[in-house]
């Protein structure tokens, strides 16, 4: 039996196990009983089908379809039925017995892969009340398949409305299991749509039609895709600025946002995403594909953390903000480009979101112990280990952190629990915890050792991924006070500032919060005793010189890994190349750095890393892209890259002794 839990730096018993009554009873009873949702009041019953005539019928299609009629020279009858069609693959067709299908379904998954999932109390009744008086957008952050199928799956315990989700359309392409999705509320949505303005059309209106008549709670990822890092992901604006258009027309009062943090202590999809950064093709999803990874049902993936976040009204936050007059000059119904202060409240509104996510982010002993497991990678002593975790839970907790640490239980039998969960990833022989490497048939190669060894990494970065954000900011002062010229606040602050600007596609700030993010890491460091400041000066405490060091080398694998891309981009004889062509070119070129010995950082190998240093380096107008023969060009601006790897390694020594890590 589960021992109580005890969530640290958040209330004790706010959480509460919903997997502990579904044990108790059986499957079928609860699929099959009684389900008595309290809706919108504002809302008027309609089924999906009458909801897909709205959207057809609206004046705003309409007058799209007419605009495309005079550019295309299309007959409207053909367009209006190109729409229907679009409508036809993308709708949703909620159903309740559906809902009952996948309900007794997910309770067999939920209750045979995981230990328990822990929902907060509070949260529910908030949500509860939120989805009564206005309708309500729900906003997870996306990190597992399991998302996807999670929420439906409490609302429906809890007699909450069912939401109808944003989902990707290769889920459509399932056999029964796209159709079965579709009848559970998801609504399909194209990756690439491109400037097919009437697809755009088309979904938009339906997301506004969904809002507008209050028809269920809609679900979208803020992020728009699952993060494979476990990092969060600097938000796509597209949806938010849909769904929020009711209201910026005044067509609904009110909009509730509710930021959902979902938290694994052990992710299905580990490897694969491990897998995928390393550039193995994504599996396509599938039916077949489903069924053959049924054996991820003999696994224990320990503990889920779903935290329901406070509703957040648009109509408190858009005061002042945005001038509503703007929309009362134009109709409706037709389509209005959004201006720069509408874009610029929606854009730090969803960063707002993504914040919102991080801070009621469950963590886990496993999530601090990959922290000092990575800054240990040649293996550390189990005692050793259990000793520095400890000392991180006394940090993370200070720094605000939710963590997540059994009571009743000693601090070894946390650990040990912990390792035994994660046996895929780390072995404990003679005392001594090293990270697995995967195993295959025959003799390794220089490639294949390294690759191996670089899976591994990956997986346990991502854990300490999930922690990260906690670290983040102060983390960023930390290595500004060594790389800054002098202690001045001004010289920290103006490198911190080069350093958010840099790292912006790798963690979340919020566009035009330097200051803001600034005095949170600086603040978060003196509360804890590591720093102290005067108005012109910040300086180390003596007894803050373990921390600092700590904190540097939570940023030592990111540094390094933009130093490698730099110096790609710098020793290429080419100063033009094709896009597509980078990934596999700067693997190559990392790879023989490895096999070489001048480079140890196995997270360079991240795909997705380096494509966060381009996006930084198009950013900072050292990279700029063209479109040419219908493919992206990149041309390189040499010494531009060189002044910004300059500017990083500016007093910054890339290996940290072992001795002063944690």
């Amino acid at each position: 039996m589960e021992e109580p839990l005890s969530v640290d730096g958040a209330e004790a018993d706010g959480f509460f196990d919903i997997l502990e009554e579904r044990r108790r009873s059986s499957d079928l009873s609860y699929a099959f009983r009684t389900f008595n949702p309290q809706p919108y009041r504002g809302a008027m019953p309609i089924s999906a089908a009458a909801l897909n005539r709205m959207v057809l019928e609206s004046q705003h299609l309409s007058y799209i379809i007419q605009e495309i009629m005079v550019e295309c020279d299309e007959p409207r009858e053909v367009l209006l039925e190109k729409a229907s069609a679009l409508l036809d693959e993308m709708s949703q067709n909620l159903q309740l017995g559906f809902i009952r299908l996948l309900g007794f379904a997910m309770n067999k998954v939920f209750k045979r892969v995981f230990s328990s999932i822990h929902v907060n109390e509070d949260g529910l009744t908030r949500l509860q009340q939120a989805i009564q008086e206005y309708p309500v957008i729900l906003l997870p952050n996306h990190r597992s398949y399991m998302d996807f199928m999670v929420l439906s799956y409490i609302m429906f315990t809890y007699d909450l409305s069912i939401p109808v989700i944003a989902a990707g359309i290769p889920l459509m392409g399932m056999k029964l299991i796209g159709e079965i999705f579709r009848r559970s509320g998801a609504f399909f949505i194209r990756r690439a749509i491109g400037s097919d303005k009437l697809y755009w059309a088309v979904l938009s209106e339906y997301v506004r039609t969904i809002v507008r008549t209050g028809y269920a709670p809609l679900e979208f990822y803020v992020e728009g895709l699952r993060s494979r890092t476990l990092k969060s992901l600097t938000p796509k604006l597209g949806m938010m600025h849909m769904v929020l258009e009711p209201f910026f027309k005044g067509e609904v009062f009110d909009i509730s946002l509710v930021p959902i943090s979902i938290s694994y202590e052990r992710v299905l999809e580990e490897s694969l995403l491990a897998h995928e950064l390393l550039g193995v093709p994504k599996p396509k999803e599938t039916t077949g594909a489903l069924l053959k990874a049924r054996t991820v049902l003999k696994e224990d993936y320990g503990c889920m953390h779903v935290c329901f976040g406070n509703p957040v009204s648009v109509r408190d936050l858009v005061k002042g903000k945005i001038n509503p007059r703007q929309y009362n000059l134009v109709p409706r119904d037709l389509p209005m480009k959004p201006s720069k202060e509408t874009q610029e409240f929606v854009s730090g509104l969803s960063h707002m979101i993504i914040r919102l996510q991080e801070r009621n982010v469950v963590l886990s002993a496993w999530n601090l112990m990959a922290v000092v497991l990575l800054q240990n990678l040649q293996g550390i002593d189990v005692d050793l280990l259990t000793h520095k975790t400890l000392w991180l839970r006394r940090l993370v907790l200070r720094f605000g952190a939710h963590l997540r640490w059994p009571e009743n239980v000693s601090d070894s039998e946390v650990m040990s629990s912990s390792l035994s969960l994660h046996h895929s990833v780390v072995r404990c022989e003679r005392g001594r915890v090293c990270l697995v490497e995967e195993e295959g048939p025959g003799p390794v190669t220089q490639e294949e050792g390294v690759f191996r060894r670089a899976a591994a990494v990956l997986i346990c970065a991502s854990y300490r991924n999930q922690a990260v954000h906690v670290f983040t900011r102060p983390a960023m002062v930390a290595v500004s006070m060594i790389t800054a010229a002098r202690n001045r606040t001004d010289d920290v602050f103006h490198h911190f500032k080069f350093l958010l600007e840099l790292f912006s596609n790798e963690f979340v700030f919020t566009p035009g919060q330097a200051v803001q993010d600034f005095e949170e890491g600086c603040s978060l460091l003196q509360q804890s005793g590591v720093i102290g400041r005067s108005d012109e000066e910040i300086y180390v405490r003596d007894n803050g010189q373990e921390t600092i060091i700590f904190l540097r080398a939570i940023l030592q694998p990111f540094i390094e890994s933009y130093q490698v891309v730099f110096r790609y981009l710098c020793e290429e004889s080419s100063q033009t190349f094709r896009e597509k062509m980078f990934s596999n070119s700067i693997r190559s070129f990392i790879m023989n750095l490895f096999i070489s010995g001048e480079v140890e950082s196995y997270e360079c190998l991240s795909s997705d890393l380096q494509k966060n240093v381009l996006s930084a380096l198009l950013r900072m107008a050292a990279v700029t892209k063209t479109k040419v023969d219908e493919q992206n060009e990149l041309t390189v601006n040499k010494s531009a890259v060189k002044r910004i790897w300059d500017l990083l390694s500016n007093g910054w020594t890339p290996q940290i002794s072992v001795d002063a890590r944690l």
